[in-house]
């Protein structure tokens, strides 16, 4: 076979790919309820539903989701931008955003900052080319061009994970109470060295917030606040140096306050490894509720924020905005303090 044959051949394959009225004519429904099957599946009763799908898979249509958003100068694809997508914390707000955008026929495309407000702008700037539906991005600080960009996005647009004015709607939990949560815990159990740990403060600024409102509470209790910061993301491994540089930086510290679950979780195995009393020899607390700090002995004192909640409320008040109804604008979904033997 000559490379014109072969040619002729792709050619003639791509002419045979499924379309729309092969679609129709296998369900037995028109070309407009497989079109609205497609793209507004609740609209659709299921039985039709279940028989448009069962046709698709059986003639292997492939919807050209470019060729719908160009005539319609939009498009069923939903941005979710968030800083990580190693951290278990996005993984579950993306969860509980996928359950949502899943019932109602919206697909997400997914960013990832890396805690870069640079990378923020260019991701959102290119996502906003594709006219997309709506828009979700974790956090209320934007690049100030960015801002001025969103001020003017025509759809539902969602700023989660943290509470504060929003350019349009809100999810989130106060950050800054949180910490300052933790911290009465710990001056309340009798401790006075007490060491905020954590990384990448500058760009995790949610993180910074925690820290800033530990320090208030401890300061008003007439006590010092310091500070350790590692310029590199949480992991195990980390919380078990941080536990050893805190104590060689701070030989009289009484309990640290991890950043997260992850370094908190690493910390109390690397004390348990080097056989150190936990909390006799120094207490351990974390933040985010992950279940495996819960499943540690001894389990760890943490704040637990509702994860899947924070997507699932997001994703709901972006689904009533386009069924035309009002949803509320800012949702606090709390956190709760999760006492365990490590403090």
């Amino acid at each position: 076979m000559n490379e014109t044959q072969g040619g002729d051949r792709r050619r003639r394959k791509g002419l045979d790919n499924p379309t729309l009225d092969d679609v129709a004519r296998e369900a037995g429904v028109s070309s407009i309820t497989v079109s609205r099957a497609i793209h507004r599946p609740d609209s659709v009763r299921e039985t039709t539903r279940n028989k448009v799908e069962a046709a698709i898979a059986k003639v292997g249509y492939v919807p050209n989701m470019v060729a719908g958003s160009l005539a319609s100068a939009s498009s069923r694809f939903i941005p979710v931008i968030v800083p990580s997508l190693s951290n278990v914390v996005f993984v579950e707000v993306i969860q509980g955003l996928q359950a949502q955008f899943d019932q109602h026929g919206y697909q997400m495309l997914l960013g990832n900052t890396d805690y870069s407000m640079q990378r923020e702008e260019e991701l959102i700037r290119t996502f906003l080319g594709w006219s997309p539906t709506a828009l979700v991005t974790t956090g209320l600080r934007h690049q100030p061009g960015l801002s001025a960009l969103l001020e003017r996005f025509p759809r539902p647009l969602v700023e989660i994970m943290e509470l504060g004015p929003a350019l349009d709607m809100n999810v989130g939990m106060d950050h800054e109470k949180a910490g300052a949560a933790m911290a009465d815990h710990l001056i309340a159990r009798g401790y006075r060295h007490i060491v905020f740990a954590g990384t990448r403060l500058e760009s995790n600024y949610r993180a910074a917030q925690r820290y800033a409102g530990h320090r208030t509470r401890l300061e008003k209790a007439g006590l010092a606040a310091p500070l350790m910061e590692w310029h590199q993301d949480s992991h195990f491994d980390l919380g078990a140096t941080a536990l050893d540089e805190v104590r060689r930086h701070h030989p009289g510290v009484e309990a640290i306050h991890f950043v997260d679950d992850v370094m908190a979780s690493g910390a109390l195995l690397g004390a348990q490894r080097q056989g150190l009393r936990v909390p006799n020899d120094i207490a351990i607390a974390g933040f985010t509720g992950l279940p495996f700090g819960r499943s540690l002995m001894p389990r760890l004192t943490t704040i637990s924020s509702p994860r899947e909640a924070i997507g699932r409320l997001a994703a709901s008040q972006i689904i009533d905005r386009l069924k035309g109804r009002d949803p509320e604008r800012q949702i606090d979904v709390g956190f709760a303090l999760l006492e365990g033997e490590s403090t």
